[in-house]
């Protein structure tokens, strides 16, 4: 199993998300913006988690709502389709690099949700996307997917570098923190026997 839909519909945005945690990464975004979609696709490329998501949004207004909308509902799939995390690694880390970038992600899917976020962006958009809308995606999925996650880059001077930085390596982390742990069988990966 390890699967999950979730449909959420606002005034502002109109969303369905599929996920498959044991997927190859198959990836199919349409939220009306593309540099997002291209960064949903490296979450689902890195993570092999197949993630299909479709968004219609208000962007005649601007992106936010669809961008933050959407990490609501990719945080509430993957709760979802993690159940009650029996036999998870839980946790996952991934240093890194992209040409001038170097970002460090590391992550518990604890069911306490927190996220610190230490990456300045040299430029306020890339093409048109405004760079302070990634930190507003990771916060809405670290919150709804019940997420610790830390993001930092440690070098970079490129703002598409890092965004894409910033996903590859959470991508990484999630795949990591999902993967079924053959030492542990179905336990629950805490000692309170619960997450």
């Amino acid at each position: 199993m390890r699967t999950a839909t979730i449909t959420r519909t606002t005034a502002e945005t109109d969303i369905r998300v599929e996920i498959g945690l044991n997927g190859t990464g198959a990836y199919d975004m349409a939220t009306g913006v593309g540099f997002f979609d291209h960064m949903l696709d490296q979450l689902a490329r890195h993570s092999l988690i197949d993630i299909s998501l479709r968004c219609s949004g208000d962007t005649r207004i601007d992106d936010h709502h669809t961008v933050e909308d959407c990490g609501i509902a990719l945080g509430q799939a993957l709760r979802a389709a993690l159940e009650d995390k029996r036999g998870i690694r839980r946790y996952g880390a991934c240093l890194l690099p992209m040409d001038d970038t170097l970002v460090r992600a590391a992550l518990d899917l604890s069911g306490r949700p927190y996220l610190v976020w230490k990456v300045d962006f040299p430029t306020a958009k890339i093409g048109t996307f405004d760079t302070e809308l990634i930190r507003e995606f990771f916060q809405a999925l670290s919150t709804h997917g019940g997420i610790t996650l830390h993001v930092e880059a440690l070098d970079g001077i490129n703002s598409h570098h890092l965004a894409e930085a910033a996903f590859k390596a959470v991508a990484r982390a999630l795949r990591d923190a999902v993967e079924p742990d053959p030492r542990k069988g179905d336990a629950v990966p805490s000692t309170k026997g619960t997450l």
